[in-house]
């Protein structure tokens, strides 16, 4: 894309192929051939309150940081072409190209984003955000830290939602369980 620059770009290409199925006698379709190029630099974190231009935070490896921060800035979906040819061979071989679907992400310089991740001092000079050594997540989102916070906040609050339910029901039915045993017993005693 012109006039399109950015520290990280994700190029996938995906052919989409029809099968034909003789018993039902339909063109089912699949993805063949997926092709991603992944391109990065390392690039710096700068606060935009920030009056001091020295105060900067130097993102390595941005590959291997999780979350969606990349935009689409380029997609095309490319039909496949057919001659009567080309009909003869897809009818004896029960397949024929459907589609390429060809697809760009990017990290545009100048975007807004969050790192979260081990921060070393580098040659006692410069801040860097890797991936951290203990093996726990090293994440880059393009939302602010307050909404992100507040997205795990409200999915935490969901699941011990989930689990107080799920605990409560198992009570209930475990309770009723013992209640019939012991109903039953008393029954038969009698």
């Amino acid at each position: 894309v012109p006039r399109c620059f950015g520290v990280i770009q994700k190029i996938t290409t995906e052919e989409h192929w029809k099968h034909f199925n003789f018993a039902t006698r339909t063109w089912n379709s699949r993805r063949v051939n997926n092709k991603e190029t992944n391109n990065s630099v390392s690039f710096s974190l700068v606060s935009p309150e920030s009056y001091v231009p020295d105060v900067y935070v130097k993102v390595q490896t941005p590959l291997e940081a999780s979350g969606s921060i990349l935009e689409r800035v380029y997609s095309k979906v490319r039909r496949a072409e057919e001659g009567v040819a080309d009909l003869v061979l897809q009818t004896l071989s029960g397949e024929k190209p459907d589609a390429v679907v060809e697809n760009e992400e990017m990290l545009r310089v100048g975007s807004s984003l969050i790192g979260f991740g081990e921060v070393v001092l580098e040659e006692g000079q410069v801040a860097k955000l890797q991936a951290p050594k203990n093996g726990r997540q090293y994440i880059l989102v393009s939302s602010d830290y307050r909404s992100f916070m507040h997205r795990h906040e409200a999915s935490a609050s969901m699941w011990k939602m989930l689990t107080a339910v799920t605990g409560i029901t198992g009570t209930a039915l475990l309770a009723g369980a013992v209640i019939s045993f012991f109903g039953k017993q008393d029954r038969k005693s009698k």
